[in-house]
């Protein structure tokens, strides 16, 4: 019974950690198109598939979505 409730505790305690991480609003674990290529691997991604110019349009465009998202979250929308 002792092992359950250990169990549960930790399992509780890495929850609310998870949970504290996304009010925080911490960004998410993201890949990386090149992040292969980093490790000295010449492996096509499922995004480029090889061609690093569409990498480079990716990235600056996940860029640009995340600038968009902070400037959107600056403030509260009460009309809704």
């Amino acid at each position: 019974m002792e092992t359950m409730i250990l169990t549960f505790v930790v399992l509780l305690l890495l929850v609310c950690g998870m949970a504290i991480g996304v009010i925080m609003g911490r960004k998410p674990i993201a890949g990386s198109c090149g992040g292969m290529s980093a490790l000295g691997m010449d492996v096509a991604c499922d995004v480029c598939k090889g061609d690093p110019e569409v990498c480079e349009t990716e990235q600056q465009k996940a860029i640009k979505a995340e600038q968009r998202a902070e400037a959107a979250n600056f403030g509260y929308d009460a009309s809704k």
